[in-house]
């Protein structure tokens, strides 16, 4: 039996404007490897580009993996690992009997892959001087700033 790899991802989002142009910065690093990925969006939230770093990184994995996930945004780290996103999508997407959640499209895509990946998830302080939180920053302003940016098709549909 293969033994399963451990992966450790750190991610961050960011927007330019909330909403507005967004970006994300993933870096993986696995034995000595490392690789960063970016992207963005023309119109966008904060809060889904610090979903989607977690989903693009989780989906650059070729095979099922132990991931240690890095992020800054509470957001993201406690929906997960206190169960808030299992609750929501159990309610039919309801945070509560009166408000539905948000970025329902990009959860689901995120319960998905931690279905099958191991991952935990662990909240580091922003902007604390961890290098690797610093550079996935960079890459997602950087990303935030492309010319000629798509649209982010879920971010309409939640409006």
């Amino acid at each position: 039996m293969e033994k399963v790899k451990h992966v450790t991802i750190y991610t961050d989002g960011a927007c330019l404007g909330n909403p507005g142009p967004g970006g994300y910065g993933v870096i993986l690093f696995y034995q000595g490897h490392r690789k960063e990925i970016s992207g963005g969006y023309r119109k966008t939230t904060n809060n889904r580009m610090e979903i989607m770093a977690a989903i693009v990184g989780l989906e650059a994995l070729k095979k099922k993996c132990k991931v240690t996930l890095y992020s800054d945004s509470e957001y993201l780290v406690k929906a997960i690992s206190r169960g808030w996103v299992h609750r929501w999508r159990a309610n039919g997407w309801k945070r509560n009997k009166r408000e539905k959640a948000l970025n329902t499209d990009l959860w689901e895509r995120l319960l998905q892959l931690c279905e099958y990946h191991e991952v935990q998830f662990s909240w580091i302080k922003g902007h604390a001087g961890t290098p690797e939180n610093i550079r996935c920053d960079e890459l997602a302003i950087q990303a935030a700033q492309r010319p000629n940016l798509p649209g982010d098709e879920g971010y309409i549909k939640d409006t």
